[in-house]
């Protein structure tokens, strides 16, 4: 029996579209991304960029298909990009009525999300940041973030709004860049229904711990959102889980298992990249996860407990390594 929900990135299942619609030549809509999305054994949720995927479907055909494939709405993605005046910014943009217009469409698709059965709407917010020295007042721009996020967040207070943070990319340096400021960002805001969406590869790219960043977030607000991938930490690579960091894969695991985190655990893979099966890859990722989870059952907890309160590495390194790998100690 699976020990969580798992969700996976919609986008993923355009890819190698042959394997699935032998000889079709038509580009597969969001209805038919969901067909091919539901054929992974395993997964139970997707989430659906907004506007740009949702507008492929109402929210009433997107519930329709959902629930006739067994599937759950995990939420909807807030996406930026395609609008050409929010590259220099959405809820940061110098001009008012940009900003504003940016504003709207988000407070939308919150309505949208709800629409369409879900109960979040997952905040990347890539494009308010900066390219240039002396390119923006660094306090004016921290002001209207957090005044777009409490307008966001105000709009429905039923609505779960999950901030996802990202050092850099598509800005050279991003407003919300780490947990820190994330989190900052989220007590000015002020807003019960705010929290943090954690993506692995986003955390390596900010030179974070994800067990750390993942215990922050449990102390000092809510975890919403788990994006699981891998990279090399130099650029957000999407790589399947545990490709790289297995340990500390492992290691974030745990803390959520300690932190009682219900999931889902969703998949921000890009199996396109690489010209990856979709489906093999997502179910992949699933069974990596379980067996991650098989590993931290068989960990003597009492005994890592204690090599961790006396910060003694060499000890947890041991207990760890015969947990993955089995043998003795």
């Amino acid at each position: 029996m699976q020990r969580y929900a798992y969700a996976s990135r919609l986008n993923s299942f355009a890819c190698r579209p042959e394997l699935f619609w032998p000889g079709r030549n038509a580009r597969p809509t969001v209805l038919d991304l969901i067909d091919r999305a539901s054929s992974a054994k395993g997964l139970s949720a997707i989430d659906v960029n907004y506007p740009d995927q949702a507008a492929g479907a109402s929210t009433k055909d997107l519930r329709a298909r959902l629930g006739e494939r067994g599937l759950e709405l995990n939420g909807f993605a807030m996406r930026y990009g395609g609008d050409p005046a929010f590259k220099s910014g959405a809820f940061t943009n110098g001009d008012p009525a940009v900003r504003t217009r940016a504003i709207e469409l988000t407070k939308r698709g919150v309505d949208a999300v709800r629409a369409a059965g879900g109960d979040m709407l997952t905040l990347w917010l890539g494009q308010d940041g900066v390219d240039h020295p002396f390119q923006a007042d660094f306090g004016r721009l921290w002001d209207l973030e957090i005044d777009g996020i409490r307008q966001i967040a105000g709009h429905d207070p039923g609505c779960q709004i999950a901030i996802e943070y990202k050092p850099n990319e598509p800005r050279a340096i991003s407003l919300l860049s780490d947990v820190s400021s994330t989190l900052l960002a989220i007590a000015e805001a002020g807003s019960p229904n705010l929290g943090v969406t954690l993506d692995f590869a986003h955390v390596l790219q900010a030179d974070e711990s994800p067990a750390l960043a993942a215990a922050l977030i449990s102390k000092k607000s809510k975890l919403l959102g788990l994006h699981l991938n891998d990279g090399y930490g130099k650029r957000d690579d999407g790589l399947m889980v545990g490709a790289v960091h297995t340990v500390q894969t492992i290691e974030l695991l745990r803390q959520l298992k300690q932190d009682d985190f219900k999931g889902p655990i969703y998949f921000d893979t890009f199996p396109d990249t690489a010209g990856l099966d979709p489906v093999a890859e997502c179910e992949a990722n699933i069974a990596t996860v379980e067996t991650m989870l098989d590993a931290i059952d068989r960990l003597p907890e009492a005994e890592l407990a204690a090599a961790l309160a006396r910060q003694d590495a060499v000890t947890a390194h041991r207990i760890v390594q015969a947990a993955i790998f089995g043998g003795g100690r």
